[in-house]
């Protein structure tokens, strides 16, 4: 049975930031400058799925990330924690990524609210 809101706030609130490992939930394209696209479906309830989405020109929304947003969500895997996130696109970008500490976090922390991702310690 799902986790409600207030379990699920709960453990976030006593877990470590950096500990926790990212999961994807929906799919994605990269294109030839290694930009993703993440690809969100317009409906999850089942008649619309059925009956609407057939009839649309695209079944999915596509949201497009910049390149650190990309380096990101390529390194979200279920198995990589936030801290070895925050290393590998620092060691990318270098100087060029400032505070990236808080802006990965930050971002991380956006694509969960959104429900682009969960994370492994909440199932």
């Amino acid at each position: 049975m799902p986790l409600s809101f207030k379990e699920r706030k709960k453990i976030l609130a006593n877990v470590n930031t950096l500990e926790l490992t990212p999961i994807k939930i929906y799919s994605d394209e990269e294109n030839d400058n290694n930009l993703i696209t993440v690809k969100v479906p317009k409906f999850r309830n089942r008649f619309a799925v059925r009956y609407i989405s057939p009839r649309l020109k695209s079944d999915h929304f596509k949201i497009k990330l910049d390149k650190f947003g990309s380096a990101v969500w390529t390194n979200i895997n279920g198995k990589t924690k936030v801290e070895k996130i925050i290393k590998d696109v620092k060691n990318k970008f270098g100087d060029e990524l400032l505070q990236e500490e808080e802006r990965i976090t930050k971002f991380i922390f956006q694509l969960y609210s959104q429900g682009f991702i969960s994370f492994k310690e909440l199932n």
